[in-house]
């Protein structure tokens, strides 16, 4: 054999395998994971400074998401184009769980949770901009609680977001500090917007209707944070809030009578003004002690009792026709005559004086009414002239939040 045979056959024998790697089957690819599959890793390998953008989409999820790491932003396509789905949820009592520090949310959908939404716990500077929660299917008892929901949470800014469908309260801010609700709409929810036990809240430009409450400012008592105060509810959209109370038994929102424009409980220092109420058929503003009809108190430490309200240059647009409040109906029926604009308990604290509790401003034509605890009809009284008088103006709340446009 000679050398050049054995060069012909060696390259002959190496060119085989080549050919038959060439000619077979490539080696499998693992199949590409879904969004949905790897966001749970992205919230939690994520870093102080990290923005995770949610892609445009149906990202359907059967578990709750949670973040825990400071500085992070989600962004989304549009909170009608980038959709995180709860609709299969097996696991978990939220959509999304954050605990944590300069978190910014944006631009997205959050539907159908077993439970509520989007919280928000203890966390500081928290911006949620055209952010939606929705239960699709409507109002209904096993929605979940709550759609956009901090607690504990201080420097907060609602903006531009949606809620639809909550069993408790659409927007809930609660036991937080220094908050603006603003530009924002709530709809078909038992509680449209509600600040609860909370300090330094502005509310404005936003749109509560077709909820069985439109607004409420709410403290109660056996909570860790008590004493709400300063808050002012101005130029909102406060209209026909007159769906059927839909909360699971033995929620203090199923006290709620559907009609009712705004609520204020046990608060102090509010300021209320340049709001349209109209179409709101139980009644447009009630100011009320919790302790009003007789409801105890164990709590020693809480004050039930609402103290320096300010309430002027608002639109009244009917309201209080067929109203659904216990408090009222004996009233109503005894007047045979719509709910006035403006209702107050009438109940003062032992050694307290009525002198400017309650007031409606030096002039304005906004009717009212003080129950003078509800006791006995009799005793209510539609004079508003111990009530012309004024306070003075709140203060309006900075945040100084970074990437707050």
């Amino acid at each position: 054999m000679t050398l050049l045979t054995n060069i012909r056959e060696s390259l002959f024998a190496l060119s085989v395998p080549l050919v038959l790697i060439s000619c077979g089957e490539s080696e499998p690819q693992a199949p590409e994971l879904s969004f949905a599959e790897t966001f749970q890793t992205q919230l939690i390998e994520a870093q102080p400074g990290d923005v995770i953008t949610i892609p445009a989409g149906i990202h359907e999820f059967t578990r709750s998401l949670s973040l825990t790491v400071p500085g992070v932003t989600l962004r989304g396509a549009g909170m009608d184009e980038s959709i995180l789905s709860f609709k299969n949820q097996v696991q978990g009592a939220e959509g999304l769980l954050v605990s944590a520090d300069d978190f910014i949310i944006e631009d997205l959908a959050i539907e159908d949770p077993i439970g509520d939404a989007l919280k928000i716990n203890q966390s500081t500077n928290v911006i949620i901009r055209r952010v939606r929660t929705e239960w699709t299917r409507g109002a209904h008892t096993e929605n979940g609680a709550y759609g956009i929901y901090p607690v504990q949470t201080t420097n907060l800014l609602i903006d531009g977001s949606i809620a639809i469908g909550a069993s408790d309260a659409g927007i809930y801010v609660g036991q937080s500090n220094q908050i603006i609700v603003r530009n924002s709409r709530a709809e078909y929810n038992v509680a449209g917007i509600e600040i609860e036990n909370s300090t330094f809240a502005d509310v404005y430009n936003n749109v509560a209707t077709n909820n069985t409450g439109g607004i409420l400012v709410f403290d109660l008592p056996n909570l860790p944070v008590q004493g709400g105060q300063s808050t002012r509810i101005f130029n909102n959209e406060i209209f026909d809030n007159n769906q059927e109370n839909f909360a699971p038994e033995g929620n203090i929102v199923g006290n709620v009578p559907a009609g009712s424009g705004l609520l204020v409980l046990a608060n102090d220092n509010i300021e209320v003004f340049g709001n349209r109420f109209e179409g709101n058929k139980s009644l447009n503003i009630m100011i009320y002690s919790f302790v009003l009809n007789g409801r105890v108190v164990s709590d020693e430490n809480y004050d039930p009792y609402p103290e320096q309200i300010y309430v002027h240059d608002n639109n009244f647009v009917n309201g209080g026709e067929a109203t659904e409040s216990p408090y009222l109906v004996p009233w109503f029926e005894e007047n045979d005559s719509s709910i006035p604009n403006v209702v107050w308990g009438g109940l003062i604290k032992d050694g307290g004086s009525s002198d400017k509790l309650v007031c409606l401003g030096e002039t304005g034509n906004q009717s009212f009414l003080n129950l003078n605890g509800a006791k006995n009809v009799a005793d209510a009284s539609t004079d508003a002239t111990p009530h012309r008088c004024s306070l003075p103006r709140l203060p309006p709340v900075s945040l100084d939040l970074a990437g707050d446009d």
